[in-house]
């Protein structure tokens, strides 16, 4: 079977487009308009509540990304394997979200926000596995315009977008999930991935019917043995977003609490995300080019988690303004060179090449867990 390509001049813009168009309305919505509807209907438990909220999020996440990856890896259409899902996926994510301004009861807003976030996992596991349709010598460019680029903008360029609709939060969830349905169908639009109507099927499962066990699992998840290079990406990845998020979703208690800015606060916050904003779409723009020319992946992805650490003791051993720009210097130089290839690193490392959907989709879940549980 040969391996489908596509031109970068359609591929690399619809990479920094399309995760940028759903991960951006969901951060905003996640961080402000849900807490925000959540207060406005039950005020008295809303704390319990968006703790809930979050947990059930995971749970639904966890479950639909796969089921989302591995459909996707099998689908055979004439718009390709991965667009019909990620257009299905944005109209549902819209749908769903419009459903959650009109909410009144807490009920029916839980109901909209796990449609949602089925929906958005049916963006998420097809659309990063568009990387996988780079030529072969420029697949650390295509990586870091979807982690670089793409994950820079939806991380830090909605927030002040988001800011200014917070007092109409109802507004925000329709004008965001209207944004990431239209987004994500301009990246689906550029990309327009090829007919694959033709392509081998992956071998179907046998008629006879087999008990639960062990060997069953590991037709899903291989064994150690096989899968052990993506096995220990994945698990770099859990304790890469472990450290990072337990600053980053900490970091307004951490600015009142342990470095007592006080009136500071906000200003301090904003400088750190500003500084980190330009120097991933920095890293974004240099960091796969340069990958692809000397051919090095491991040693900038293993770097970036040292560049973390730097980060995360300075912040601790400086304790005022000036430990805060380092940190952000070094967090930002950190996050950047990870979002560029880490999505490359996993994709060189998935233990099946026909599944790339469901392995790459599980390595970007992980990080969502991990940054959801620190909410």
């Amino acid at each position: 079977m040969n391996k489908v390509t596509i031109s970068l001049k359609r591929l690399l813009p619809a990479l920094v487009i399309g995760p940028a168009s759903w991960l951006g309305p969901y951060v905003v919505m996640n961080s402000l308009f849900l807490p925000a509807l959540i207060q406005k209907i039950d005020a008295p438990n809303k704390v319990q509540l968006v703790a809930l909220f979050s947990t059930m999020g995971m749970i639904f996440a966890a479950i639909s990304n796969m089921v989302a990856g591995a459909l996707s890896d099998r689908t055979r259409s004439r718009f390709g394997k991965r667009a019909p899902w990620i257009v299905g996926g944005g109209f549902c994510f819209m749908l769903a979200m419009i459903g959650a301004s009109l909410c009144y009861n807490i009920p029916a807003l839980l109901i909209s926000w796990m449609v949602g976030q089925v929906a958005l996992n049916f963006i998420v596991a097809p659309m990063v596995a568009w990387i996988d349709f780079a030529p072969e010598d420029y697949r650390a460019t295509a990586s870091s315009a979807y982690g670089g680029l793409g994950f820079a903008l939806g991380n830090n360029g909605f927030n002040v977008v988001g800011a200014l609709l917070l007092s109409q939060f109802r507004l925000g969830f329709v004008v965001f999930g209207i944004f990431a349905f239209v987004g994500t169908l301009i990246a689906v639009l550029i990309v327009h991935e090829p007919a694959n109507l033709d392509e081998e099927r992956l071998e179907k499962a046998p008629k006879k019917k087999h008990h639960f066990s062990w060997h069953t699992i590991s037709t899903v998840f291989p064994r150690w043995s096989v899968g052990r290079d993506y096995y220990l990406a994945l698990i770099g990845k859990l304790f890469q977003g472990v450290g990072n998020f337990a600053i980053t979703g900490y970091i307004l208690y951490i600015m009142t609490d342990f470095l007592h800015r006080g009136s500071q606060t906000q200003s301090s916050i904003q400088l750190i995300n500003g500084i980190m904003l330009v120097l991933g779409i920095l890293m974004g723009f240099f960091t796969g080019p340069v990958a692809d020319k000397l051919k090095v992946l491991k040693f900038p992805v293993g770097f970036s988690t040292i560049f973390l650490a730097i980060a995360a003791l300075v912040l601790f051993l400086f304790r005022n303004t000036t430990g805060i720009i380092i940190y952000a210097l070094f967090a930002g130089l950190g996050m950047g060179l990870w979002n560029a290839l880490d999505n490359l690193l996993n994709l060189e490392v998935i233990p099946d090449q026909n599944r790339v959907a469901f392995f790459l989709g599980s390595t970007t879940l992980v990080t969502q867990l991990v940054k959801q549980s620190h909410q």
